[in-house]
């Protein structure tokens, strides 16, 4: 996905009050035409026009302190930025973050963390415009989780089932329930919630997510050989969330009947599951879960 289309994405998900915001943070002197080509507020609209620019602005040093930093610590819910530009602009703070560091502690354990010389995978995950923006809209995402009931097929009788984002297991029964035209959809959304929950809640994923029957079922629903099944059983930790996860992600790419650059992306990011875990680890223990204004509440 080339940077225009990367800013022309963004573009359609800000409301107009996150380009005024965005517009008042660059200035007037701030924009794509020279001397006399600023946004200044009144010109928040233009943004949308223009994708190049919008990128850049979600690139200044000032947007973060804006959204959320120190002057708006006692009202931070009331500036008036949607949750996608929230985080948007978290994911831009940790890829600047993660620009000057070494390392980036992974989580071992409760209150146990080691430190992982991988920065520099993590930059390169993050130098990709669309990566980010996939980040951002993943985060997004989950801010409201679906859940309901389907109906399916079993032993010749038909049972209702229910089914929720943040349940794995349940949300794999719907491949059985769904077309397959609809079976890329559910694949790509099993990926998002292995993500979510690596990255946002590691701890919970690897503890309490997941025990050895629904990491069997998530196996027999991935469609792995028996073979692979045998190899992989076991109590199910980060390893089984990122094979499984990659796997998701590739076959939503793999089975998508057009091959979008949204869909490349999604394959994109399979390629670099880990690296795409451990930014949203590091985002969760800097601002997704802070203690006096957490923006996810820890799953059931």
């Amino acid at each position: 996905m080339n940077d225009a289309l990367v800013g022309s994405e963004y573009a359609s998900q800000l409301s107009d009050a996150d380009l005024a915001l965005l517009a008042s943070v660059a200035g007037p002197a701030a924009g794509s035409g020279g001397a006399s080509g600023g946004f200044g507020t009144a010109d928040a609209s233009s943004l949308r026009a223009d994708p190049a620019a919008l990128l850049r602005l979600l690139e200044h040093p000032g947007l973060f302190r804006a959204v959320l930093g120190p002057a708006q610590a006692d009202r931070r819910w009331a500036v008036p930025a949607s949750p996608f530009l929230v985080f948007a602009v978290l994911v831009q703070r940790g890829a600047a973050e993660l620009a000057s560091v070494d390392h980036v502690p992974e989580r071992t354990g409760p209150r146990q963390q080691v430190p992982l010389f991988d920065a520099p995978a993590l930059r390169e995950f993050l130098g990709a415009p669309a990566r980010r923006l996939f980040l951002a809209e993943l985060l997004a995402s989950f801010t409201r989780v679906a859940s309901g009931r389907y109906r399916v097929a079993v032993d010749g009788r038909t049972r209702t089932r229910r089914f929720s984002e943040l349940d794995p297991v349940r949300l794999a029964g719907l491949l059985d329930a769904v077309p397959d035209a609809e079976r890329p959809g559910i694949y790509r959304r099993l990926g998002d919630v292995t993500l979510f929950l690596t990255g946002v809640f590691p701890g919970y994923a690897t503890a309490r997510a997941l025990g050895p029957v629904g990491a069997a079922r998530l196996l027999r629903a991935a469609g792995l050989p028996a073979a692979e099944q045998d190899r992989l059983a076991g109590p199910p930790g980060i390893e089984l969330w990122e094979y499984l996860g990659t796997r998701w992600y590739r076959a939503a790419r793999d089975l998508a009947p057009v091959s979008t650059a949204r869909v490349r992306v999604v394959g994109d990011v399979a390629d670099r599951f880990r690296q795409a875990r451990r930014v949203l680890n590091h985002l969760a223990d800097r601002y997704l879960l802070a203690p006096d204004n957490p923006w996810f509440v820890r799953p059931a």
